[in-house]
């Protein structure tokens, strides 16, 4: 894929890497080429499908459309210090497969440069690119950026691509050189920045003119652009040490909530392993388990890039054979799941999180999953689905790993048979009842012990509260153990299919 050929102009097209410091396919393009525009493209075919499904206020538009102004303050800033005040980010908003080929012939460009995408959209969206500038005599090059190792780098001793964590961990930690975290320098080939060309109009456009209207972005403490990654990012390493400890308590400040910074590139993975890597030779624990972290989402990616299949049907295809609840109920079972009234303290916090701030807590995600397939009995790409459509740092390849290893069905999941008690987690992991208090103040006045299952109080601490079940507070909308009696039942179609 890589040319080192010279062309006198270039385009480098930004997709999920929305910074100029150490951007792989920007790097390149400064490099090889004699001058290079920048662009961004609000693609039609991504938007218009969340407008149909009526998300009108969604957060990630209004995430990106922020951070491509800082975007853009960094690119004129690169231009400046070579005495080019011209500089700027032109944004599009239109198809991408037809405005990409039309921009690179409008601009008269040799080449185009981007960095990987493996989401099967992107693929086929890249293939169509690549295809039209091809016929247009333009060069299409594409670059590693948004992962560490990626597609068949790593792979078993008989060449397959990994599909349990733990080997692929230390394979992954085996490959790791100096290499692959070193920054690309962007601001040493910097001159090569275009002045913008006069002749189009392609300033940052407004919400409105995008068809969004605006979420409750600008009220939740997520900071945008790469500015606020930055910021985001030196505060959480102030505090990684604790990360192990913390991690999986949702009421205390123990995530790096860097996700959505990872997912749209506003922070590179090379800077975030770089550290992570660093202070886990030091043997800090907390370090090594977020760095745990970051080779999940790599292990994800190469599952995606590697193994499509799993986007539509389960990673194992035997467990397609599940027969999910159906019908009537199984729509109102849905309904109470999404809006947070199941009846389960936990669960009904966990999805009133992602409701109001488009963010759930890790070891959250996992608990609300794990309710909707096996206490539900829900398919389980209904949750998926809601996921994809509410969470801010949504990534299809975490998104699709993180329901199927619920569900079992994916690989290296949980077995079927273990089953997440949404009580005990409760109380494992929320013990003072933190989390649940700031989401369901309706709950705020129980007892803290009354707190994880309600329906357990006594009625005198109920009505002190001022509580009644059924009316201020579902009732549970299933007993967990009837569920997880029918969930064994359910599952058995795999375990007789294994078996023969």
């Amino acid at each position: 894929m890589h040319h080192k050929s010279f062309y006198p102009a270039g385009l480098m097209w930004f997709r999920r890497d929305l910074r100029a410091d150490d951007n792989a396919a920007l790097y390149h393009a400064l490099k090889h080429s004699g001058k290079v525009w920048c662009v961004f493209v609000f693609d039609t075919d991504i938007t218009t499908p969340l407008l149909n499904r009526g998300l009108h206020a969604d957060r990630r538009v209004e995430f990106i459309l922020e951070s491509l102004k800082d975007l853009d303050g960094q690119l004129k800033a690169l231009g400046q210090s070579q005495g080019n005040s011209e500089v700027n980010l032109l944004v599009l908003h239109g198809p991408a497969r037809v405005l990409i080929p039309k921009l690179a012939a409008q601009l008269g460009v040799q080449a185009v440069f981007a960095n990987h995408d493996d989401d099967p959209y992107a693929l086929s969206r890249d293939a169509e690119v690549l295809g039209s500038l091809a016929h247009q005599g333009v060069m299409f090059q594409t670059f590693k950026d948004h992962v560490i190792f990626e597609r068949k780098e790593i792979l078993t001793q008989n060449g397959r691509p990994f599909t349990v964590f733990t080997p692929y961990k230390n394979a992954w930690l085996k490959s790791l050189t100096e290499n692959q975290l070193k920054a690309y320098p962007v601001d040493a080939v910097a001159g090569s920045l275009a002045p913008a060309p006069s002749h189009l109009s392609t300033g940052m456009p407004s919400l409105a003119s995008l068809g969004f209207t605006p979420s409750n972005l600008k009220d939740l403490p997520i900071q945008t652009g790469s500015r606020g990654a930055q910021t985001t990012f030196e505060s959480f390493v102030e505090r990684i040490d604790q990360y192990h400890l913390t991690r999986d308590f949702p009421g205390v400040k123990g995530p790096s909530y860097l996700s959505v910074h990872l997912r749209f590139g506003t922070l590179g993975i090379r800077t975030a392993a770089r550290v992570a890597y660093g202070m886990h030779l030091h043997g800090m624990p907390g370090a090594t388990s977020w760095l745990n972290e970051l080779i999940w989402r790599d292990f994800y990616h190469q599952i995606l890039a590697n193994f499509p299949h799993a986007v539509s049907g389960a990673f194992k295809p035997e467990y397609d054979l599940i027969t999910w609840e159906k019908g009537r109920h199984a729509e109102a079972l849905l309904q109470a799941w999404c809006n947070g009234q199941t009846g389960y303290p936990l669960v009904d916090a966990a999805m009133l999180q992602l409701n109001q701030t488009g963010y759930m807590h890790n070891r959250l995600r996992m608990v609300v999953a794990s309710f909707l397939t096996k206490d539900l009995g829900l398919d389980w790409r209904l949750g998926e689905q809601y996921f994809a459509d509410h969470l801010i740092d949504f990534d299809l390849a975490a998104n699709n790993g993180g329901w199927q290893w619920a569900a079992s069905s994916g690989c290296d999941a949980q077995p079927y048979f273990r089953i997440f008690n949404p009580v005990s987690q409760s109380e494992k992991f929320d013990p003072q009842g933190k989390f649940i208090r700031r989401y369901l103040p309706v709950l705020a006045g129980l007892p803290t012990h009354a707190l994880h299952a309600p329906w357990l109080a006594k009625p005198v601490e109920l009505a002190s509260a001022g509580i009644e079940l059924g009316r201020d507070y579902p009732r549970p909308v299933v007993d967990h153990a009837v569920a997880r009696a029918q969930t064994l039942e359910r599952y058995t179609v795999v375990k007789k299919k294994s078996l023969q």
